[in-house]
């Protein structure tokens, strides 16, 4: 059982190619895992142009450890 963390990921898109973005909170036991989640759920079509910056943000993201082992997961997107 490994442990698992809740992220807190903000995650800016800047003018000019938009000024899109949101915020992501992510169930998963590493960044990479959580990066993936990520990933997977945009499908590539709209943050892809700036995963290094997403990256950076999941490193910098507030996280939280987790007391129960739950399954890895987009638990809630905000983003426009």
């Amino acid at each position: 059982m490994a442990q698992k963390f809740l992220y807190l990921v903000d995650h800016y898109v800047p003018f000019p190619s938009s000024e899109y973005g949101g915020l992501w909170n992510v169930i998963a036991e590493s960044d990479d895992e959580c990066f993936d989640l990520i990933a997977a759920e945009d499908d590539g079509n709209f943050y892809e142009p700036h995963y290094t910056t997403l990256r950076e943000n999941i490193v910098n993201a507030r996280t939280y450890a987790l007391a129960e082992d739950v399954e890895s997961v987009v638990v809630e997107s905000f983003t426009t």
